[in-house]
């Protein structure tokens, strides 16, 4: 069995608190902003609650063996880095599984600054070699059919859509403090269970792997375009200047942020000018021109259709 504060530091984690049930450790280090909540629930499962706020995340590092590991995202984006230098992403709702010696992730971060997820862990050795085992045959549950299932000794499977697993992982965010511990173990029992039954077929989604080179460029674009968020852009300007295809580039910025370069600029100068609003005394105009915007009437109403309020309001309400 894995020493997971070991694991934890290495990955730059600091331990902040422990009791008998579970460990929460922090991120440290450049602009990482993480926290993980872990909870070792049978000889050889863990569970984690995964919060990040920032963009930037950790290497992934584990003790050799056979491990089943299984991701979910509820809010925001988690990048992927393998070790032949390709990129999947996960967005809100997809389940990740995967075995671990068999993706070969090395890091993973988070574009959009953002991340809420779930981690379940599975080390298949530990398991076999203890009770747990016994407990799983109980319910039909085998590993090995599971990994046969999904593929898992190719590539890693994404799969989205499911209701009951859906349901599952709903409860799992959602479960009291008070029962936390007991709640866990019967709800990884019946999420093996929903895997088991599970018509991949219907939920599996092919994600897009995306070279380096080509994130690179994009994520180059999006720091250009944030950066003067008072100009506006075409793709075309975009693809000549950065050296890419129009079609690669909406492809890619997609990906990875989750939405069009369009829809991506329109919320970002919105949330830049609520914090204008909020932080200067500058005004509305002025901040209107700033996010680029010329037109103060169109900037009220983009205002008022991502904030709920006029830009007025806002800034009555938040100070």
């Amino acid at each position: 069995m894995f020493d997971i504060d070991k694991i934890f530091k290495e990955q730059k984690f600091e331990l902040l608190c422990k009791d008998d049930l579970c460990s929460v450790y922090q991120l440290n280090g450049g602009n990482a902003d993480g926290t993980v909540i872990y909870y070792p629930l049978y000889p050889g499962i863990s569970l984690m609650y995964n919060s990040f706020h920032s963009e930037e995340g950790t290497g992934r590092k584990i003790d050799p063996g056979h491990y089943i590991s299984i991701h979910h995202c509820s809010e925001g984006r988690m990048e992927s880095e393998t070790s032949s230098n390709e990129y999947l992403y996960l967005e809100p709702g997809d389940i990740l599984i995967e075995n671990l010696h068999v993706a070969e992730y090395r890091y993973c971060s988070f574009p959009l600054s953002h991340y809420h997820g779930i981690t379940i862990n599975l080390s298949v050795t530990d398991i076999m070699e203890s009770s747990v085992k016994e407990q799983l045959q109980l319910f039909s549950i085998d590993l090995f059919d599971l990994e046969k299932k999904f593929s898992l000794n190719e590539k890693p499977c994404i799969i989205h859509g499911d209701s009951l697993t859906d349901h599952i992982f709903s409860e799992i965010y959602n479960v009291p403090d008070s029962i936390k511990s007991e709640y866990l173990k019967i709800k990884i029992l019946e999420l093996l269970v929903s895997l088991k039954i599970a018509d991949v077929s219907a939920i599996r989604k092919e994600r897009p792997y995306f070279y380096k080179t080509k994130v690179e460029k994009v994520k180059a674009i999006k720091n250009f375009i944030t950066a003067a968020p008072e100009h506006h852009y075409t793709i075309e300007e975009l693809a000549r200047q950065f050296d890419i295809s129009e079609s690669s580039l909406k492809e890619c910025f997609k990906g990875i942020y989750g939405s069009a370069i369009y829809s991506y600029m329109k919320k970002y100068r919105i949330n830049m000018a609520a914090t204008l609003l909020t932080e200067t005394d500058k005004t509305v105009s002025t901040i209107a021109g700033e996010v680029g915007y010329s037109n103060s009437s169109k900037f009220a109403e983009a205002f008022k259709n991502i904030k709920g309020v006029t830009p007025l309001e806002y800034r009555k309400i938040k100070i």
